[in-house]
């Protein structure tokens, strides 16, 4: 082999581990929503969990990244450490469907349609209309197809690249005898973790293999082992992303290794027995893609099936080996190793916003009460609540505008700005809450007390408010729009409210039913409360415009104040009777 066969080597093997690359980056974006979808109806069903580390791996073509996004949620609570143990199993057997890709690339025959089927025959059009979609359609969705494509076609000319490059090695006799070093089984097992854990894809070194296969001096008795070390040097990914992780993510971490350790040794002493006592034949057979594809599917479909029924044998093992003690283990609510799923990271970021829309509910619900039933205990409530509000959007935002620099797809892009953009609310409506309680202080440290008309009209409006922001943390929670249109009215005859009760005050500040020291209080509750029903329209309108993939609010408050439909008269009337207040 000559130094411009090695270049040939090193640029096939990089274009190879490109394509691989884009071809997951683009299979990831355009299967976002249905990673979602997977993850929602997760259960602790064997076969489920099962299925599920099998679909996504396939759909990402990576078992490494697959388990990774497993440690992310399992230290973020997503998932549990038995389920993840079923996910685990799976992706092992999702990642062989790579080598049968590949496998492709070693079809030979001078038949037409046997030509048609080989890679180099289809992949030039593959790659045309590839970069047709990604460079001139500026739909998303057919620019993340044409990503795949260009992704794919980079992978197969890499693979024929590294093919082309390594024929050559064939004929020297010092690679021939490296070979035979690595057909001893245990050194075999570990060149092919030492490969898999410094380029850490087992798919990717599992094309390697089939690369190099291309030589004709590579047996099955050579590459079986080595197959199985790849195995074992995937789990190194997982390992690594484990690092300052809670003790269940380790354990999963350590499920994937221990899983993949015992599969490789059971194998190992099966083969070297059965083969002691049948010699067989096959081992001594010329690996070719096709073959390499076969074993490397054999080998784990067979851990899988060995180890699934004892999967609870497997986790009482991580446990033995990281032990509980009497302290709580912390959960990371964000995971930062989700973020290379931006998909999964997004809705795991939309399950916290959920959890800080609820908190600033409570909040305001809280506050309400103390204005004529103050109480200190439940005033430090509402504090603690609106601190961890706060919190809620410190976390969330740092983590979506790390999220925002990953390479997103359309709708995950609109999703992070929708959530950006409606924590900044939830935070405020949660200040507000605050703004009451201190309110409510002064008016118990004071011993103020309200005119009866005064308490009936500001109970109307509360009432009025607490209902607003109900509707509208559940339109968000639900993703509910035909609930999100109620808010605006409401908002509406909040806003009359305001300034019937602002006229009404005035009348009873110029009659001395009420001093001018509670009528700053009064005021600045009315002004509160109806700056908390704008946030719940800001909130109601996102969840409106994010369903239409747009962010143009004012257009939209415009067309809905100034173009109001039936239906928005209709609980716009409905709302005004409800929260009437009494004309002096």
């Amino acid at each position: 082999m000559d130094l411009f066969s090695f270049l040939e080597l090193i640029g096939g093997l990089s274009l190879f581990l490109f394509g691989m690359n884009i071809m997951g980056t683009g299979l990831e974006k355009s299967a976002g929503n249905k990673l979602k979808s997977l993850l929602e109806r997760l259960t602790s069903n064997k076969l489920n969990g099962f299925l599920m580390g099998l679909a996504v791996t396939a759909i990402i073509q990576s078992s490494s990244a697959t388990t990774v996004m497993v440690v992310g949620f399992v230290n973020s609570g997503i998932m549990t450490l038995k389920q993840a143990i079923h996910v685990i199993m799976g992706a092992n057997v999702g990642t062989t469907v790579t080598a049968w890709i590949l496998s492709l690339t070693g079809i030979e025959g001078s038949n037409f349609f046997v030509k048609l089927l080989k890679p180099s025959s289809f992949t030039p059009v593959l790659a045309l209309i590839g970069i047709i979609y990604y460079l001139f359609v500026k739909n998303e969705k057919k620019k993340d197809i044409g990503l795949i494509l260009l992704g794919f076609a980079t992978l197969i000319y890499g693979m024929e690249g590294m093919s082309a490059a390594v024929r050559p090695l064939g004929e020297i006799e010092e690679f021939r005898n490296i070979l035979l070093i690595f057909s001893n089984p245990v050194l075999g097992v570990l060149l092919g973790a030492l490969v898999t854990s410094i380029i850490q894809s087992s798919s990717a070194s599992v094309g390697i293999l089939q690369a190099l296969s291309a030589t004709g001096h590579v047996t099955m008795g050579t590459a079986i082992p080595i197959i199985m070390g790849q195995n074992i040097g995937t789990c190194v990914t997982a390992l690594i992303s484990s690092v300052g992780t809670n003790k269940n993510a380790r354990r999963a971490a350590l499920v994937h290794l221990y899983f993949n350790l015992i599969g490789t040794v059971v194998f190992l002493v099966l083969l070297t027995i059965l083969k002691a006592i049948f010699n067989f034949a096959f081992l001594d057979w010329t690996a070719n893609h096709i073959l390499i594809a076969i074993a490397h599917s054999i080998f784990n479909i067979f851990c899988t099936a060995m180890l699934l029924p004892f999967s609870g044998l497997l986790e009482k093992l991580a446990y033995k080996t990281i032990k509980e003690d009497n302290k709580k283990d912390k959960v990371s609510l964000l995971d930062p190793r989700l973020i290379s799923t931006p998909a999964i990271a997004i809705n795991r970021s939309r399950e916290i916003a959920k959890e800080m829309a609820y908190a600033s509910m409570n909040a305001i619900k809280q506050a309400v009460a103390l204005v004529n039933n103050y109480d200190e205990k439940e005033a430090q409530n509402v504090k603690d609540a609106e601190q961890q509000t706060d919190r809620y959007e410190d976390a969330l935002g740092t983590y979506l505008v790390k999220l925002s620099s990953q390479n997103l797809s359309a709708q995950d892009s609109t999703e992070s700005a929708k959530l950006l953009f409606l924590i900044g609310e939830f935070e405020r409506i949660a200040d507000y809450a605050l703004e009451i309680v201190d309110s409510a202080r002064e008016m118990y440290d004071k011993k103020m007390q309200f005119s009866e008309s005064a308490k009936r009209e500001l109970g109307v409006m509360m009432s009025a408010v607490e209902e607003a922001v109900e509707i509208a943390v559940k339109a968000f929670d639900r993703n509910d729009i035909l609930l999100a249109a109620k808010v605006d009215p409401l908002e509406e005859v909040i806003d009359e409210l305001k300034n019937a009760m602002k006229k009404k005050h005035i009348k009873r500040l110029q009659s001395n039913k009420c001093t001018i020291e509670m009528g700053f209080v009064y005021s600045d509750l009315i002004t509160v409360l109806e700056r908390i029903s704008d946030h719940c329209s800001n909130i109601a309108e996102c969840v409106i415009e994010m369903s239409h993939d747009s962010m143009n609010m004012h257009s939209y408050l415009y067309k809905v104040k100034h173009e109001p439909n039936n239906e928005f008269l209709k609980q716009f009337k409905e709302y005004s009777a409800k929260y009437a207040i009494s004309i002096d």
